[in-house]
C-alpha cells in the first residue's frame, strides 16, 4: 500500500495541519518509506521476540548487598591531605570573605 499526495493532503487536513506543496513530496516519500519498513517488521518471525521477551522477565542478576565502605581506588590522603573531624578541610576561597572582615 503506498501513499499518495492526495492521502497525505487528507490527513494534514484532518489534523488541521498545513502543508505546502512544495514539501507534499518529502512527506509522501518519508511515509512511503515508514510504510516499506513496517513490511519487513511484519515478516519477523515472533518466535525469538517471545524468547527474548521471557529472558527480560528473569531479572538482571544482582550481587549480594553487603553493608560496609567501598574501597577506595587510590588512598584518600592523595585527595584529601588534610581531614579535620572525619571531614574533609579545603583552602578557602579566594572570592569568598571571613565573616569577621568588615568591606
Amino acid at each position: 500500500m503506498a501513499v499518495t499526495p492526495e492521502d497525505v493532503r487528507h490527513v494534514a487536513q484532518l489534523a488541521r495541519m498545513g502543508i505546502p506543496e512544495a514539501e507534499l513530496a518529502v512527506y509522501v516519500s518519508q511515509l512511503n518509506g515508514i510504510l516499506a519498513h513496517m513490511e519487513v517488521l511484519a515478516k519477523v518471525e515472533p518466535g525469538a521476540v517471545a524468547d527474548a521477551a521471557e529472558a527480560a522477565r528473569e531479572g538482571m542478576r544482582t550481587r549480594p548487598d553487603v553493608p560496609g565502605a567501598v574501597k577506595l581506588e587510590i588512598p584518600r590522603e592523595q585527595f584529601a591531605p588534610q581531614m579535620k573531624g572525619g571531614f574533609f578541610l579545603v583552602p578557602r576561597l579566594a572570592t569568598h570573605e571571613d565573616p569577621g572582615e568588615e568591606s
